[in-house]
């Protein structure tokens, strides 16, 4: 055994203070030729599952590290919730460990850890969905996402913190309380995928699946200096959903790289009998290398989207990177597509969906409801065919304009959230620069405003306030252009690498 490996293996134990539980078998691979025991929390994804069917790690000290660093850091954090003991997570690996051993086929996911996010269902984990309504069950089927994730090969070791039903954008419910975000541990973790974005982000995983209606997998990433790609509509399966169609939800990865967000796609994406709604699409496309060259490419820079409040810290970070974009060859001008409507269109398809999804629930559990899960459903109740139809239509004109707008501009640059992270006191922000903003969702227009027009969008990090906290850009791509959308992404990441700097709490 070489040093790297037996001090990996020390600090794994100490850390983990599993006692007799931490039982180390005889070691039969090769040596340790990767990274130290704190650098593998912050080993990509890819290379992770490449050091491990090459051998080089097991699946067990992947386990282990990671163990390691949620035992450090996830009481301050509370992002990973409904966890199994460890030595049933450490038993999860050595399992994948003798099926490694045995020459059984790997996924491409081979022994990463995973938490699922708390709105999937997932066979021997709660599915609360941060309500206390649901605490207690246990689902009998694992959606397609998580089945495929599974079947890839990753270890699920528990679930990911959300708002109550999804709802908002920062991550508290009274199921398991508040997430916070690994930069400051004052501020929101964003949401609603909160608990994978501040995992992510501390180390505390390699990869991590979200979802996103209003900014669910965008707001997370920007909030914590990760990536969060909102998917076309129609790339990855919903289901189980009761209404497969006319869906302005998406299920997508999160990760620390774009790279990474790739390498999840080739097993997240592509159709499923099961969902309807998917389009043909291979998710080997997402293999393929993300290098491009972005010479005379024009992309839209409208931070603001053409007048939306920005807080003067977001603002300017956001101004600083479009020479990043000039640097790369683009032809950058100021210009936003006509999103007239999106407010009302989105307000109302999500006031619906809710009213269709929880409406039962209102008479009898009333009182185990925030206030805007209530103020949602009771909307979602009073709207008409004819407030659905123009929604709709109004989506469809949304749309047109939009693919009118990216014949010219095939990316357009916004603003991810319109504030930095927030007081995590808060149930969310109240004004931004003098603007009151009327609901608890009006804060983050910039993201749910892309919403309708289906195109994909991803978060990049792309800087830091003054007070250190993390800022992403939102870059939007070409319905069903995710791959070209992706190739931007990587680029502008590779050119800043502002996404390579890790929360100081968990490089102690």
């Amino acid at each position: 055994m070489n040093m790297t490996r037996r001090k990996f293996l020390k600090t794994a134990g100490s850390a983990l203070a599993l006692g007799g539980a931490l039982r180390l078998p005889p070691v039969t691979a090769a040596p340790v030729k990767g990274p130290a025991t704190h650098d593998l929390c912050f080993t990509g994804a890819r290379e992770l599952a490449r050091l491990i069917r090459s051998g080089q790690l097991s699946a067990r000290e992947v386990m282990a590290a990671h163990l390691g660093q949620i035992a450090r850091l996830n009481l301050k954090l509370n992002a990973i919730v409904a966890k199994l003991d460890d030595d049933q997570c450490l038993a999860l690996a050595e399992a994948a460990d003798r099926r490694q051993a045995r020459g059984e086929p790997l996924g491409a996911l081979h022994g990463l850890p995973i938490a699922f996010k708390d709105t999937e269902p997932a066979v021997g984990f709660p599915f609360t969905r941060g309500s206390p309504i649901y605490r207690n069950e246990m689902p009998k089927a694992d959606s397609v996402v998580v089945e495929r994730l599974r079947n890839a090969g990753a270890l699920p070791i528990g679930k990911t913190n959300v708002p109550e039903f999804a709802m908002g954008s920062h991550t508290y419910n009274k199921v398991y309380g508040t997430t916070v975000n690994p930069y400051d541990l004052s501020k929101s973790a964003g949401g609603s995928s909160g608990g994978a974005g501040a995992a992510l982000a501390a180390g505390l995983l390699p990869i991590a699946n979200g979802s996103d209606l209003g900014g669910s997998l965008r707001n997370p990433g920007n909030f914590n200096n990760v990536v969060g790609f909102r998917p076309s509509v129609g790339l990855i399966p919903l289901a189980p959903a009761a209404m497969p169609f006319g869906n302005l939800a998406v299920k997508g990865p999160l990760a620390r790289t774009v790279g990474d967000v790739a390498f999840l796609l080739t097993v997240m994406a592509g159709p499923d009998a099961r969902d309807p709604a998917c389009y043909p699409a291979d998710p080997m496309v997402f293999a393929k290398p993300l290098e491009r060259n972005f010479k005379n490419v024009h992309v839209a820079w409208c931070p603001d989207l053409g007048g939306l409040p920005l807080h003067p810290e977001v603002r300017a970070v956001l101004e600083k990177q479009r020479a990043t974009f000039e640097q790369l060859g683009c032809i950058v001008e100021e210009a936003s597509p006509d999103l007239s409507g999106a407010d009302e269109t989105f307000l109302t398809l999500r006031a619906w969906r809710t009213w269709s999804t929880y409406g039962s629930l209102l008479a009898s559990h009333r009182g185990e409801m925030k206030p805007e899960a209530i103020g949602e459903i009771e909307a979602g109740a009073k709207l008409s065919a004819a407030d659905l139809t123009k929604a709709m239509t109004t989506q469809g004109q949304i749309m047109e304009r939009m693919r009118v707008f990216q014949q010219k501009y095939e990316f357009v640059l916004c603003a991810v959230n319109q504030v930095p992270p927030f007081d995590a006191k808060l149930d969310w922000p109240k004004e931004i620069e003098g603007t009151k903003m009327e609901h608890y969702v009006a804060w983050m227009k910039s993201a749910y405003w892309i919403t309708p027009t289906a195109c994909p969008a991803i978060s990049v990090p792309a800087g830091f306030t003054s007070d250190s906290l993390p800022v992403g850009i939102q870059i939007v791509g070409r319905y069903r252009a995710d791959f070209e959308l992706l190739q931007m992404a990587q680029t502008f990441g590779q050119a800043t690498n502002f996404g390579r700097k890790r929360p100081a709490l968990a490089m102690n």
